[in-house]
């Protein structure tokens, strides 16, 4: 009893002196920026030291117990016992791994040994037919298995804010753009419903990876699977199986080196910074919206736009979004390099910048979430602005229509588009020479060559006219019964619960 009271009394001690040496931390070092500003408290801790050592532990414990159950007896229930009771990583325990690692050099066996000091019964069988690469790359896995879970939800919380969005604005009528000039018109939420498509991909690649996700498990130092079972093959499938369902992993990799295949880092980069370029396009669009002031972002009543300029409507959380989707989408060269330069059965370069990129690769794609949840739960459109511009450019957008008539009523149809063509850039001319409205339909109103159509060209001059099947395209991918409708039914849970509190500043 008394030593573990002064066990106690040494860790409040330590834990006295850390919240004193750290209490400014956050003013005096630097810190990540998407752990400060960006990202949930759940996807921090996630990578937190705490959370990754406190797996290790886990994965001790779970293969002590496999071990103990397929027959290796030295194990003791008693060892299990004081395993489980300190699966949480105190901070005496790290300040106990600090030092022995900078004996040891080494941090897997640094961690050993700190578990050992809190469970002495089992500290000579922690560890035991292990590697290293059992505990970090198993923790990896868990780690990467679990942050992708919070990156799904997130994403199809997104997806269900523009699809309401696109059901929302399905009919209101809208420039659409080919190579940045007017083209034909689309309505607001065909355009909302394009955007949630390339989400809804994301959403697949990002689910496949995670129903791909394997586990390492047990594999022995280069993936000859003896971990200390006198050559029983049995056995080693036995524990590695005992160890996929103690850690919610169907099955292990087929094959493995030291470590499982970094193609598998690969493969989840690649899912995950397609979302990074989805979102960059999406952000891109609202930015243009917003200068074209059709729609814009989100915009507190005392929020600043500009220190300068108090008029000003920055859209900066599209440009926050579209800044961090930049880096997510450089994320795959580096695990692509590290892939192809793992020699032979594996070499420890990998190491340095996968303890960097894994974690920024995940918090980066949730900071992106989390803003496109913020901007997609409050977009602003300006009808009257939309249709302003829509009336500017719906001249040119008849004039097809009216070569058709002209043709039906017996004109050439060479001709009627020479004559439309002509006066086309003449009422452009005016727009843009003298700075005034789009005169078409009056030029057309007095050309007699346009004389058997004059009636019925007031009545073709309703924008609706001209966005073909938006509201059906819009209803068949986003309405009651399709394919969003249907793919977020597993979320709806996390949709309906989630509270806009937690999104990100």
């Amino acid at each position: 009893m008394a030593d573990d009271k002064d066990q106690r009394i040494l860790e409040l001690q330590l834990e006295l002196e850390r919240i004193k040496a750290q209490g400014n931390l956050q003013f005096d070092a630097y810190q990540t920026v998407l752990t400060r500003r960006y990202c949930s408290a759940a996807m921090s801790e996630l990578f937190s030291q705490r959370s990754r050592i406190g797996i290790w532990r886990k994965l001790w414990l779970a293969l002590a117990e496999s071990e103990r159950a397929l027959g290796i007896d030295n194990i003791t229930i008693e060892a299990l016992e004081e395993m489980r009771s300190h699966l949480y990583v105190t901070d005496s325990d790290f300040e106990t791994a600090r030092v022995e690692e900078k004996k040891r050099r080494h941090d897997v066996m640094a961690h050993v040994h700190a578990f050992g000091i809190v469970a002495p019964a089992a500290a000579g069988i922690i560890h035991y037919g292990a590697t290293s690469c059992f505990v970090t790359d198993n923790a990896e896995l868990v780690i990467m298995r679990d942050a992708l879970d919070i990156l799904l939800n997130r994403l199809a919380k997104v997806i269900w804010n523009l699809s309401n969005f696109a059901m929302q604005w399905k009919e209101e009528p809208t420039l659409a753009y080919t190579h940045l000039q007017p083209a034909q018109l689309i309505t607001v939420g065909k355009r909302a419903a394009q955007w949630v498509q390339d989400l809804m991909f994301d959403l697949k690649a990002i689910e496949q990876v995670r129903s791909d996700l394997r586990f390492r498990g047990a594999q022995g130092t280069t993936g000859t699977q003896t971990p200390g079972f006198q050559g029983d093959a049995s056995k080693c499938d036995q524990l590695n199986a005992l160890l996929c369902t103690k850690l919610g992993f169907p099955s292990c990799y087929d094959i493995s080196t030291q470590t499982y295949t970094r193609k598998v880092d690969l493969i989840i980069a690649n899912a995950v910074a397609g979302l990074g370029a989805t979102a960059q396009k999406i952000c891109g669009d609202i930015r243009h919206l917003a200068n074209w002031k059709e729609i814009e972002e989100p915009f507190e009543a005392s929020q600043i736009g500009s220190s300068a300029m108090a008029y000003k409507r920055n859209p900066m959380r599209s440009e926050r979004v579209y800044s961090l989707a930049r880096e997510l989408m450089s994320k795959p060269a580096n695990f692509a390099n590290t892939l192809s330069d793992q020699w032979a059965e594996r070499t420890l370069d990998d190491s340095a910048i996968r303890r960097m990129d894994i974690p920024d690769m995940f918090l980066l794609s949730e900071a992106i979430l989390l803003g496109l949840d913020n901007i997609t739960d409050g977009l602003v459109v300006y009808p009257k602005r939309i249709q302003s511009r829509v009336q500017e450019e719906l001249p040119f957008m008849v004039t097809e229509s009216i070569i058709m008539k002209l043709v039906a009523k017996g004109a050439s149809r060479q001709d009627a588009h020479e004559e439309i063509r002509v006066l086309s850039h003449q009422a452009g001319s005016v727009v843009k020479n003298e700075g005034k409205p789009n005169d078409l339909v009056s030029r057309i109103k007095g050309t007699e060559f346009f004389k058997p159509i004059w009636d019925e060209l007031d009545g073709m001059l309703d924008p609706k006219l001209y966005t073909g099947r938006s509201v059906d395209i819009v209803e068949r991918y986003c309405g009651v019964g399709g394919p969003v409708e249907i793919k977020l039914v597993p979320y709806m849970k996390y949709i309906t619960e989630t509270s806009t509190a937690e999104l990100s500043v």
